[in-house]
């Protein structure tokens, strides 16, 4: 039976949510799967709320729409957990990857969802202590990773060096793996 994994991303415009969800379906497509990756805008300005998706599948993809039910919720900025329900359409089984540096209980308090499986992680940190830059992108791909085995670290590592070999310096490529493999340690279960 074909196994179909499907990725919400919750950020503000300029978080890299568009570019994360689309270079996590690139890496599925180069590890032999089918995937797609897009983004869904409010107003298109920085620093807005906006969505991004990915599905990924052993089987062709027959779905184009905006992902209402997904298996994995992936919030940028836990500004957002005030004003924007990130948990709609989760299922209990689901799986919160929240990039925040509070506590869990703090997290827990703002969420309308009582599934067990919510995971946290300082990936704005972890970006500006090794890319110089608070963008929260990568190491988040680094965390779901960990916690989602929809992509081994191994294959995302590959194609994140792969392409982005192609349009960086050698030391924003290694600082942007850095990143992700902090991020696929330090994620916590919460």
């Amino acid at each position: 039976m074909a196994r179909l994994t499907e990725i919400r991303w919750h950020a503000r415009g300029g978080q890299g949510a568009k570019t994360a969800a689309t270079f996590l379906a690139e890496a599925a497509i180069e590890d032999g799967k089918y995937s797609q990756g897009f983004p869904d805008y409010g107003p298109e300005r920085m620093g807005a709320p906006m969505r991004g998706f990915t599905r990924i599948s052993d089987q062709p993809i027959r779905l184009h729409c905006a992902i209402e039910n997904p298996d994995v919720v992936i919030v940028l900025d836990d500004t957002l957990l005030d004003s924007v329900n990130v948990c709609e359409g989760l299922p209990e089984s689901g799986v919160l990857i929240i990039n925040t540096k509070k506590e869990a209980a703090a997290i827990r308090s703002k969420l309308d969802w009582t599934g067990k499986k919510l995971f946290l992680v300082n990936a704005s940190e972890i970006a500006l202590e090794e890319m110089g830059r608070p963008i929260p992108n990568t190491p988040m791909l680094g965390a779901l990773a960990k916690v989602s085995q929809t992509l081994s670290l191994e294959v995302l590592l590959k194609d994140i060096e792969k392409k982005f070999s192609k349009k960086f310096k050698k030391q924003i490529v290694e600082a942007n793996l850095r990143a992700i493999k902090r991020a696929y340690e330090e994620v916590k279960p919460a």
